[in-house]
């Protein structure tokens, strides 16, 4: 696969303890997203943060939380992404998707 020139990338901020059909959500996301046959998605956990609720969740040793901040990042073509948006709508129950338009200066497989 080879990807170059403009594309999407689409952010999802979600909790850890976020679940879909028995499964952590940002797996179940990332899954879903090779099935659809997107470029790539990345996860990230962050160590501190807060969302809608303006509950702070942190990894401090004192203050330990179960529900620490997830960042899925996907990117590909606005066609394939806006196909996929649909499914996220579905699984994402609570949290933030945003969407920004990037460059993309390299991306091959081998």
């Amino acid at each position: 696969m080879k990807l170059q020139g403009e594309a999407k990338l689409v952010r999802i901020f979600l909790g850890e303890s976020d679940k879909w059909q028995g499964r952590p959500l940002y797996e179940a996301i990332v899954l879903e997203a090779k099935k659809a046959g997107l470029a790539g998605a990345t996860v990230f956990k962050g160590f501190m943060g807060f969302g809608a609720h303006s509950r702070i969740h942190t990894a401090k040793i004192l203050q330990l939380s179960e529900d620490l901040p997830i960042l899925i990042e996907i990117i590909d073509s606005e066609e394939k992404i806006q196909a996929f948006l649909p499914t996220l709508d579905q699984m994402v129950r609570e949290g933030l998707i945003t969407m920004e338009k990037v460059e993309v200066i390299q991306y091959r497989s081998r």
